[in-house]
């Protein structure tokens, strides 16, 4: 079976920046599912891993634009500490979901703190990042109607929403 869309797919997979520091990894944790072509993983690997098959090992290079995206500037904001709850200890690296002007969710990330501002960054921490995949096809299935209906895979155990 070759991987394609509406097929669960799972993964062992390191993820490295330009300079090799390991970002994050399945090992240990277990393998990571998804469902191809449900816009589950960036896309520049969902391209890459179309028509692998079971044991095929691949390195890919994924561009920020198939990645993450390129940081956008418009998306640091200075806000006004009382806009957070009274008495919170924020510090830098701190993550808030927030509300974008459109009313989408979004995590905004906290970069600087200054006397009555907190100055937060909205783009995704790996925007503008290169992404080196090393991955590993362990397994290929077809996906399930729930699956297809939910646009995500399931484990083994039942239903999961942590990836």
């Amino acid at each position: 079976m070759q991987i394609a869309d509406l097929k669960v797919v799972t993964l062992d997979y390191s993820l490295k920046d330009d300079e090799g520091t390991l970002i994050d990894s399945s090992e240990g944790r277990g393998d990571f599912v998804y469902l191809h072509g449900a816009r589950n993983i960036v896309p520049g690997l969902e391209n890459a891993l179309a028509g692998k098959a079971t044991g095929d090992e691949v390195s890919v290079a994924v561009q920020p634009e198939e990645g993450y995206g390129e940081r956008d500037n418009n998306l640091l904001q200075t806000v006004p500490k009382d806009m957070f709850e009274e008495g919170a200890d924020i510090s830098v690296g701190m993550q808030f979901h927030a509300q974008s002007p459109e009313g989408e969710m979004m995590i905004v990330t906290v970069v600087e703190l200054e006397d009555d501002e907190v100055i937060v960054d909205g783009n995704h921490p790996l925007a503008g990042v290169s992404l080196n995949f090393d991955v590993k096809v362990i397994d290929i299935r077809d996906a399930s109607a729930e699956e297809i209906e939910h646009g995500h895979a399931h484990g083994a155990d039942g239903e999961h929403h942590d990836h």
